[in-house]
């Protein structure tokens, strides 16, 4: 005997029989429950930064005025308690506030479905760091590898086996990016933290930063001695005979001085000094970038002083 194909009503459950349209709506809403905060871990390794700024302090403030408008999202791990996927400032703002839960609609996600969802969900912010773009493209890009690998039938696949494309172009059509340009973010994540923050702080750009990242640890750091000595950084050109020099393991502190003391294009000579040195006539609240500013500024004081004294010794 034929059996009768099943027909889909489109409904989740018998009891949505008994249900009336609003009913049945409601009963597919997302479910958000009060979790408490000290039943929440951070999402292991997650690139983006969470700051006690400016920014917090007026979420902190949203949140002690109106709550948490939009729910954290979670996802269960083995031993029962939660990790955030997608809300780190959130969760933040409401431990700076006080409170000791916060809404929550909780998924079920393998890991990498999770990362996956991370990374999306914070690249919706205003401002990204390159480091943040590093670290989170890496992680995607791995995930979405790993998805194209399985083929148990529980796993959902992203496209159809990677679209039978590299998994590279796929990340940077989903991010706004040229695949080149991820794979450059993605050389980030091969600088020493102290390269990476000066990336970070816009003190080296992109392209030059991926040369350096082909140094070794022991040559980058020896390269941040140099830059705290200059008060420079490298220029494109610069950090691409660097990273020739270092193919070739020539790339000694000595040739690292001799590189950074070439003259860049359209630079004037420049007066060397090392910035331990200046850092203790600065006041503390001038940042790393005015410190130029600050130097030059003092001079002038001084010129003037000296002028004064001359005045007056006449």
């Amino acid at each position: 005997m034929k059996e009768r194909p099943k027909i889909d009503l489109g409904m989740t459950g018998y009891d949505e029989l008994f249900m009336n349209d609003q009913e049945r709506a409601e009963s597919r809403l997302p479910k958000i429950y009060d979790i408490p905060l000290s039943e929440i871990d951070e999402f292991p390794d997650h690139p983006f930064k969470v700051k006690d700024d400016e920014d917090m302090l007026q979420l902190v403030e949203s949140v002690r005025e109106r709550g948490i408008i939009t729910p954290i999202t979670l996802r269960r791990k083995e031993d029962g308690r939660y990790e955030i996927v997608s809300g780190h400032r959130r969760k933040r703002a409401c431990e700076i506030a006080g409170l000791e839960t916060i809404p929550a609609e909780i998924k079920e996600l393998s890991r990498d479905e999770a990362i996956i969802l991370m990374v999306e969900s914070n690249l919706q912010r205003s401002v990204i760091l390159p480091s943040e773009k590093a670290f989170s493209y890496k992680m995607r890009l791995e995930a979405m590898k790993r998805q194209g690998q399985r083929t148990d039938l529980t796993s959902r696949p992203v496209g159809d086996k990677l679209d039978e494309r590299r998994s590279g172009e796929i990340l940077g059509e989903t991010v706004g990016e040229s695949e080149r340009q991820v794979q450059r973010y993605i050389r980030l994540t091969e600088l020493v933290p102290e390269l990476l923050q000066l990336v970070d702080d816009g003190k080296i750009a992109l392209r030059p930063a991926v040369e350096l990242s082909y140094l070794n640890d022991i040559e980058q750091q020896d390269l941040v001695e140099e830059i705290g000595l200059t008060l420079a950084t490298p220029s494109h050109a610069q950090a691409i005979k660097m990273r020739n020099f270092s193919k070739e393991g020539k790339l000694t502190p000595e040739v690292i001085e001799s590189i950074m003391c070439e003259e860049k294009p359209n630079q004037r000579e420049k007066i060397n000094i090392r910035y331990e040195d200046a850092r203790r006539y600065i006041p503390s609240s001038v940042p790393y970038d005015k410190t130029g500013e600050f130097i030059l500024k003092a001079l002038e004081y001084y010129h003037r002083h000296l002028e004064r004294q001359r005045d007056d010794a006449r």
